[in-house]
This record gives C-alpha cells, sequence and structure tokens, in this order.
C-alpha cells in the first residue's frame, strides 16, 4: 500500500517561525522528508543547509558555531554558510572536492522563513504577498506552530472545506448552521484557489461579536480562503451591522489569517499559523488567547478528526478510494487535482 506521496519541490514552504531560529542555536527539522538545518549569521540572516555531514553523516546540528560557520561534532570538519568545506584537521588538511553540503535558499517575511527546496533557481515572486499580515502593531498579530500526525493535504482540504465549523467547533465558531448549505463562490487561476461565504446570523459569530456595535442583534458575514501552491491558504473574515458596508476587512470587524502546511514526510506535518485582527490591535493579552483557542480548536476538534481520517485511508491517493462528493468539497477537490497537476508538471520538466 501506496505510504508516501510526492512533493511540489520548486515552490516556498515555511521552514520555521522567525522566532524559533535564535542568533547562536543551530536549529534543525525534517522537511520534505530532509533533514534540514537553519542558523543565523553574526548579521541575523537565516541559512538552512543539509542538516548531514558529507563524511560520515553526522547530523551538523549537533555541532557548534565557529563565527558564521559550523563545524562538525564528529571530526570537526568545518563548513561555510554556502555549505563549502573550510577547514579539515586530518592528515596534511586538504579538503576532499566531494567535500560540499547542499544548501538551500531563504526568505524571511511575515514572521516566517520560508525554504526552496527544488532544484529550479528560487524565485522570490512565487512567494504570494501576504503583507496584510505587517500592517499594524507588533500586538495585533500573533503567530504559532503546531506538529499534526497527518498528510498535508487533509489539512489543506479542512481549511478549503469551512462547512465542517458547525459540526466539529463548538459555540465561538457557530454560524447557527448558515454557512452548512451554502456553496461557496469560486475564484481560479493558473496557481490558485479561492472560495468565498456571505451568511447573515443572529446573534453574530462569537469570535467577532463582542467588537460589533450591538453584539446580541443579526449581523452579515463573510469568510474567503485562497490557496496558493504548495500548501498555504489565506483566510479572511469578517462581519458588519452596517446594512451598506462593503463585505470585506477595510470595512467590517474581523481578521486575517495565514493557514501554511509543510510536509515533514507523508504521514507528519509542520502546521504554520499567523493571525492579524482590525479589533484591539494594541492588546499584547488578547494576542495570547488567540493563541490558546487556535490550539485548542486544532488539538481538540480538527486534530483528532484529520488524524483520524489519515490512519483510515491507509494511503495519500485520495481519489483512489472513490470519495462520495458534494457541494461542499468544490473548493479542496480543485485545490488536490491542481496541485497533482502542478508535481506532475514538475516531474515531466525533468
Amino acid at each position: 500500500m501506496e505510504t508516501t506521496s510526492p512533493y511540489l519541490r520548486n515552490a516556498w514552504y515555511v521552514a520555521a517561525l522567525s522566532t524559533e531560529v535564535g542568533p547562536e542555536a543551530l536549529f534543525h527539522r525534517t522537511l520534505l522528508d530532509t533533514a534540514v538545518m537553519i542558523y543565523r549569521k553574526a548579521d541575523g540572516t537565516p541559512v538552512a543547509m543539509h542538516d548531514r555531514c558529507p563524511h560520515r553523516f553526522a547530523p551538523l546540528h549537533l555541532g557548534k558555531r565557529v563565527g558564521d560557520e559550523v563545524a562538525c561534532l564528529y571530526h570537526a570538519l568545518q563548513f561555510d554558510c554556502t555549505g563549502k568545506c573550510t577547514r579539515n584537521p586530518h592528515g596534511n588538511g586538504t579538503i576532499p572536492k566531494a567535500a560540499q553540503v547542499p544548501t538551500y535558499p531563504l526568505i524571511e517575511r511575515h514572521g516566517f522563513v520560508w525554504i526552496w527546496m527544488g532544484d529550479a533557481p528560487a524565485d522570490p515572486a512565487a512567494l504570494p504577498d501576504f503583507g496584510t499580515l505587517d500592517d499594524g502593531p507588533a500586538t495585533g498579530i500573533a503567530h504559532t506552530y503546531m506538529a499534526m500526525n497527518a498528510h498535508y493535504e487533509l489539512i489543506i482540504d479542512n481549511v478549503m472545506d469551512l462547512s465542517h465549523v458547525d459540526h466539529v467547533h463548538g459555540e465561538v465558531l457557530s454560524t447557527r448552521g448558515q454557512l452548512t448549505p451554502l456553496v461557496p463562490r469560486l475564484r481560479e487561476g493558473e496557481r490558485m484557489v479561492a472560495a468565498r461565504w456571505e451568511w447573515q446570523q443572529t446573534p453574530p459569530i462569537q469570535i467577532l461579536a463582542p467588537f460589533l456595535p450591538q453584539p446580541a442583534l443579526e449581523a452579515r458575514h463573510f469568510v474567503e480562503v485562497a490557496w496558493s501552491p504548495p500548501a498555504t491558504i489565506q483566510l479572511t473574515i469578517g462581519c458588519t451591522q452596517d446594512p451598506g458596508a462593503a463585505l470585506d476587512l477595510d470595512h467590517t470587524v474581523g481578521q486575517y489569517d495565514l493557514h501554511t502546511c509543510t510536509p515533514e514526510s507523508a504521514g507528519r506535518t509542520h502546521y504554520f499559523f499567523a493571525t492579524r485582527r482590525n479589533h484591539l490591535v494594541d492588546d499584547a493579552e488578547y494576542n495570547r488567547m488567540k493563541i490558546q483557542a487556535m490550539h485548542a480548536a486544532f488539538e481538540h476538534e480538527d486534530g483528532p478528526i484529520i488524524t483520524a481520517i489519515h490512519e483510515e485511508m491507509g494511503t495519500t491517493d485520495f481519489f483512489a478510494l472513490n470519495p462520495v462528493l458534494m457541494s461542499n468539497d468544490v473548493a479542496p477537490v480543485k485545490v488536490r487535482r491542481l496541485l497533482k497537476k502542478l508535481i506532475q508538471g514538475e516531474a515531466n520538466a525533468v
């Protein structure tokens, strides 16, 4: 039975939260079945390389920093930030030509360290602009990370199909049954799929109701999710009691979230999240509460279901199981098919 899944490699994945990579530490994480070490040079610029010495394959993160270079713990071979061996303390000191560690381009943006692990030249323009996350004070944004024992496409499915919220989540996210019967409006491009829902409910959704003029009365709501490859979803949600207001983040009480997944393997995913709100932007304590709520939702509500589905499927080939598809599946199915097409196109180009 299939246990592995191909990845889109010529793309940007999040390798770490910016805060995870300290000024001195040799941070390490497995990404796309590859051990990766990340550290910061003296000027703060992050560097990523394969976390394996080419000599006897010791993990380089077990070594030590020597300025902007790294010395392997096992035999003290030293490598610079380009992966080139600069010192061999053995014999006459000759450095073998093969003493080179693969490195990976990085971009640090929006509170994340993004990595490019493909063979094609890294393309900064391939990373979408999530600049809204950077608009406003630091007290109005929060980031977090979770590891999930499930295939990354199941997590994408979960965020692209929001019809589950009234069935999986509690009162805080309830739409009073309004969202479930709606078929989302879609927008599609060569490398994107977006879905949008609009509805009215009384009382308004609890995560936003306290910030409306009349928290107990009816409000108009919208939520939009936009996927970009390989595994990033930008979610915007808002509501208003102004009948003439546009349903967008500028004219509602709302928030701008980023959900992004990086596979560790076919059965384990690094899940990163950021949220920027347009209310209580100066309340750092509210950030802490928001992140606690996010963890509670995914660890006790979404997470157990996603993990159970992964275990029950026994394969990463969703369509091979002949799933019964319904109207609420339109967005995640389109994402799956487009991602598969992009992966196949990359393979054909080799």
